[in-house]
């Protein structure tokens, strides 16, 4: 009896495919909604020092403004799919959008610290709601052989959102206020709201969802997912298992996460599906999302550190620079997208791993002479890799699944990305410093007076401190002081080196994961 009426519910909440002009409506309705949330993960983040002065926070109180946003989007993701049928399709995604925009106002009009904070994890309360749900239209909305193009659409906001986040918030910023980074939301959400009343299809709620709710996985979830967000965000700034609270955030986050996984697959109607990693399409996709999501969100936090640590750019000219690989992704992705259905989507998932982890060679490169004319390159390529990478990895870990399924594959599918990207700033920030810990203490060896070219360089240095008109003790110190400078620039850049030669090579042992991946379009079962 339960089978039928799940199967009843199914087809009843399940939206009515659309004809012609209507799917691509369709297409761009969800897209739009999905860059609005995007493009918020990084727009905030060039703001923070006008908020921080403003507000009259500290450094660590006005990270939360980030932690909060990021905390909330990683728990509501996984109860995507299920909100989804608890409300409707359709419902949700309005539901999502109405509430993005007015959380958004209430940023942007936010008078404390604590008020801005809260604002921001409504943001991602509702934010986190429509790329799953977005992804899961789109593949009940198109046929096989339409969805690679679809894809393109949605993809060039996954992949440029984060790009031009930054340049936007930083022009926003430097002009209007760090309050218009949450206004501009409000007209681009109102489009979004009105395409998403006039197309989306119809669905129905799930009748049954609404009288077995999950609290208890609800609230495991939040516990181990929340615990280990916030494990990822402070981690760093506290020095790891240094403090006995990050240590605590992690025993929570594994206790959490045995228990949470434990419910999740014993009781009858779980809040979060995870039955859908039986398709082994699923799992080697979502572990490749991981890598994905390192690569995208922790390359622009790692690239920005070099650009304004070292060549002391403005935030605005990092931004800029990032957009000719933005231009790049977005003019492979529709190319990818109409080839999709007539080759192997693995070969092209291949292919892109090899150009991406090949520009983070390049991008090994990099020396005390590097100017942004040297990350051109490297940058384009990157984001023509990305170009092949993104919408292949959709459809051939999402597109031999039932459309049943879909919705609770498509939420866990881009829960990895989102896990990636926190897991992804994290590592690279502590691979950055230990890595220029251990090149500063090799350099300083070699920095005494019995090297001959630094005894050399201090002998210059001092004599052009006392030409200055300093006395032989101060000059002798400026020199020293110099040398330790220039021996931690080197020891930065050797360190950035290291993180891009590892990005690089997590994409060459990744490319193995290609061949438990379903082939696109051509596949032709649920267990790819």
């Amino acid at each position: 009896m339960n089978s039928r009426n799940d199967a009843e519910n199914r087809k009843a909440s399940a939206p009515i495919p659309k004809l012609g002009w209507e799917k691509w409506a369709i297409a761009l309705t969800v897209s739009l909604g999905t860059v609005l949330q995007i493009i918020d993960v990084s727009i905030v983040n060039v703001s923070l020092p006008q908020m921080q002065g403003n507000l009259g926070a500290t450094l660590t109180e006005i990270g939360w403004v980030i932690t909060g946003y990021a905390v909330a989007n990683a728990i509501i993701i996984p109860l995507t799919a299920w909100l989804g049928k608890f409300f409707g399709e359709k419902a949700y995604f309005i539901f999502c959008l109405v509430g993005f925009v007015l959380a958004s106002v209430m940023c942007g009009f936010a008078t404390g610290l604590y008020m801005l904070i809260a604002a921001r994890v409504l943001q991602g309360l509702f934010g986190g709601g429509l790329a799953p749900r977005a992804q899961a239209i789109m593949f009940e909305t198109f046929p096989p052989e339409e969805i690679g193009i679809a894809q393109a659409i949605f993809g060039i906001g996954i992949i440029v959102g984060p790009t031009f986040g930054p340049t936007l918030g930083g022009y926003l910023t430097d002009t209007l206020g760090w309050r218009w980074v949450f206004f501009i939301n409000i007209p681009i959400g109102a489009i979004a709201i009105l395409m998403a009343y006039l197309f989306l299809p119809a669905s129905r709620p799930n009748r049954i969802i609404h009288t077995s709710v999950d609290w208890i996985g609800i609230l495991l979830l939040a516990i181990w997912l929340g615990s280990f967000q916030i494990f990822l965000e402070e981690g760093e700034k506290n020095g790891w298992f240094e403090s006995d609270l990050i240590s605590i955030l992690l025993a929570v986050a594994i206790i959490g996460l045995i228990l949470f996984v434990w419910r999740e697959l014993t009781v009858e109607r779980p809040a979060v599906d995870l039955r859908v990693l039986r398709y082994k399409s699923l799992t080697a996709g979502s572990i490749y999302s991981i890598i994905l999501g390192i690569s995208l969100y922790g390359t622009i936090f790692v690239i920005p550190l070099f650009t304004q640590h070292v060549l002391k750019f403005t935030a605005v000219q990092t931004g800029m620079m990032f957009i000719p690989g933005a231009l790049a992704s977005a003019l492979f992705m529709p190319i990818v997208g109409a080839l999709i259905g007539k080759i192997d989507a693995r070969a092209a998932i291949g292919l892109g791993s090899v150009v991406v982890g090949f520009s983070m060679v390049l991008l090994s490169q990099i020396s005390i002479n590097t100017s942004v004319t040297d990350f051109f390159w490297p940058l384009v390529i990157r984001g023509a890799g990305m170009g092949f990478l993104f919408i292949p990895l959709s459809i051939a870990t999402l597109g031999a699944i039932p459309k049943p399924d879909i919705p609770a594959a498509s939420g866990f599918f881009n829960l990895t990305r989102q896990i990636g990207g926190s897991v992804g700033v994290a590592l690279l920030a502590t691979v950055l410093e230990n890595r220029q810990v251990f090149h500063y203490d090799r350099l300083a060896e070699n920095v005494s007076v019995y090297n001959p070219n630094a005894f050399t360089y201090l002998q210059q240095a001092e004599a052009a401190m006392m030409g200055k008109g300093y006395d032989m003790t101060t000059a002798r110190q400026i020199a020293l002081a110099l040398a330790k400078g220039t021996t931690q620039l080197h020891a930065m850049i050797l360190s950035f080196e290291d993180v891009y030669v590892l990005v690089a090579w997590m994409f060459v042992f990744s490319i193995p994961l290609v061949f438990f991946l379903g082939r696109g379009a051509k596949s032709t079962g649920p267990g790819h």
